[in-house]
Parts: structure tokens; C-alpha cells; sequence
């Protein structure tokens, strides 16, 4: 199994919004003991086993913008049927604290999924959205994606990224139907201070 989490290269992006994705496979590698060691494919990868089966973790090194770059070749080079990949970035279109598996579905706005869908010519894998909620007023989407998460935001965080994890041990271990049915029911968090009204 391929897990592919998207973001961008360098210690001055690390804690981006659009980072989302890499920092969900950090949390499951360091709870499952996986270590990220070597470049392939323009990726760092880690791999292990769980469930009787080869799982690999793939960062793309390319910039989010071309991040199929990396992800085809390495879908080719571990022969991994496309319903065994497993795609997981922020999406804007999320409020912060929701996450959803799908089975597959358009990129939307998302530059990263363009790349990779453009490369593997399909929508037809499945992906795990991480949500980051809207840029406030007339930001740019582009300069809102490539800001830090504020302080308020980062505890939101701690807890979705730890929920990512653990979607993506159920997607491993049981299939993404089990996946879905089991953490996409669970519902958002509020930041602190906000009531459901």
C-alpha cells in the first residue's frame, strides 16, 4: 500500500497550512515506527508492515504544485493498484477539525491533486482531506495556504492530525469502506469559545 502525503519541502514551510498532509504521516510514522530515511522517485519514504502487507509512506519532495512528479513514478514502481493508494492533503473547502475519505472525486482548487490526477490520468483513487476552513476576508487562497497555523488553531490541529492517523491505520488495516464509515461520521471540532449556533 502507497500512503502519499502532500506539502511542501524545507523547514520554512513545515508548520503551512498546505503542509496538512505531511505532517498526518509524520503522526502515524512515529506511532507506528516507521522512519523516513531515504529519497526515491523525488519522495522521502518510509515503509514497514501492518496487516500482513508492505505499506510505504511517500512525502513528495517536487513542491506541491508538481507533486505528480513524484507520485505516478513511484505508483509504477511499486506496482501499487490504484485502490491501494492513499492520498492525504488540506482542503479549504473542510472546516479546521474535519476530516473525509473518499473513494475518489475531483481535485477541486487543490494544485497538488490537479498534478497528481493530471499524471496518473484518473479520479478514480482513494484520499483522505484534512480541513483547514476558508481564508477570512479577500486573502488570497494561495498566500492563506502557505501561512502557519495560529496558535488556536495548532491545538485544533493536534487532535485532527492524530485522527488522520488513525484513519489511515483503519484504511491499511480494514479498507476504506471501514475507513469512512468509522472517522468520517465523527463530527468537527469547534475552536475554543464558539457555540453551534
Amino acid at each position: 500500500m502507497l500512503i502519499v502525503g502532500l506539502g511542501n519541502p524545507g523547514p520554512e514551510h513545515a508548520r503551512n497550512r498546505h503542509n496538512a498532509g505531511f505532517r498526518a504521516l509524520d503522526v502515524f510514522a512515529q506511532a507506528h515506527g516507521f522512519h523516513f530515511r531515504r529519497i526515491q522517485h523525488q519522495a522521502l519514504l518510509a515503509e514497514g508492515r501492518m496487516a500482513g502487507q508492505r505499506v510505504i509512506l511517500a512525502k513528495p519532495q517536487t513542491f506541491m504544485n508538481l507533486s505528480g512528479r513524484a507520485v505516478r513514478p513511484l505508483v509504477s514502481a511499486y506496482r501499487v493498484p490504484l485502490h491501494r493508494l492513499l492520498v492525504v492533503y488540506d482542503d479549504m473547502d473542510l472546516p479546521l477539525g474535519a476530516i473525509r475519505l473518499r473513494p475518489r472525486g475531483s481535485p477541486g482548487g487543490h494544485n497538488g491533486m490537479k498534478s497528481i490526477v493530471q499524471a496518473l490520468g484518473t479520479t478514480e483513487f482513494p484520499r483522505l482531506r484534512i480541513g483547514i476552513g476558508r481564508p477570512p476576508g479577500a486573502m488570497d487562497p494561495a498566500d492563506y495556504v502557505l501561512q502557519d497555523f495560529r496558535p488556536d488553531e495548532e491545538e485544533i490541529l493536534e487532535g485532527v492530525l492524530h485522527r488522520a492517523a488513525q484513519a489511515i491505520q483503519t484504511f491499511i488495516e480494514e479498507g476504506l469502506e471501514a475507513a469512512m464509515n468509522r472517522h468520517n461520521a465523527q463530527p468537527a471540532i469547534r475552536p475554543a469559545g464558539k457555540t453551534g449556533e
